[in-house]
């Protein structure tokens, strides 16, 4: 069983694997190929000149994996269960197992919506439904979170994948009871 699964792998769902796998935590990031990332071209990341939306995309998988998240290239079409034992159903038939999820899927909420999860209207003009998520990113089905875009935040990636990182912190820490914290310094 993975502890945290992950349901879309662009800047927020692949930044939230990073962390997450980073943190020693059993990782599945699920990836449908559908993100919007995949056509951007982005000149306003901090500390990075220019980046195209693939070789993002791509660095953010590799930085994943890196520190032990597996990848997996699936649709998800349903999740049963409960916080601590879901089943994430998908496309091809595979099953897997994971105690908390983190739907990352952009601008698509139909999965969110399917399983009677509340959405709000997006605040971005470009899009029309959000997934309504507290403080913390979880959604109103207990152990499901969501993140960037699909949770409502702005599209620009630099938001999204530090919405990813934030909601991610914030499973990590519910499941080792106290504030989690990465934070890496320069070695001598």
């Amino acid at each position: 069983m993975y502890e945290i699964a992950i349901i879309g792998a662009g800047p927020a769902g692949g930044s939230a694997a990073l962390f997450a796998a980073k943190a020693g935590k059993k990782t599945l990031l699920l990836d449908s190929n559908k993100s919007m990332t995949a056509r951007a071209w982005m000149e306003n990341h901090y500390s990075v000149e220019a980046i195209s939306g693939p070789d993002m995309l791509e660095v953010g998988k590799k930085q994943a994996t890196k520190f032990g998240a597996e990848i997996k290239e699936e649709t998800v079409t349903n999740i049963t269960g409960e916080a601590g034992s879901f089943v994430i159903e998908t496309e091809s038939g595979s099953k897997y197992e994971a105690g908390h999820i983190i739907i990352a899927t952009g601008a698509l909420t139909n999965l969110a919506e399917s399983l009677g999860i509340e959405t709000k209207d997006h605040r971005e003009p470009r899009f029309k439904t959000a997934i309504s998520v507290n403080a913390d990113g979880e959604t109103s089905k207990k152990g499901i979170w969501a993140a960037g875009v699909a949770a409502g935040v702005s599209a620009h990636t630099i938001v999204t994948a530090g919405d990813g990182a934030r909601v991610v912190i914030n499973v990590i820490s519910e499941l080792i009871g106290e504030r989690y914290v990465d934070h890496d310094v320069l070695k001598a």
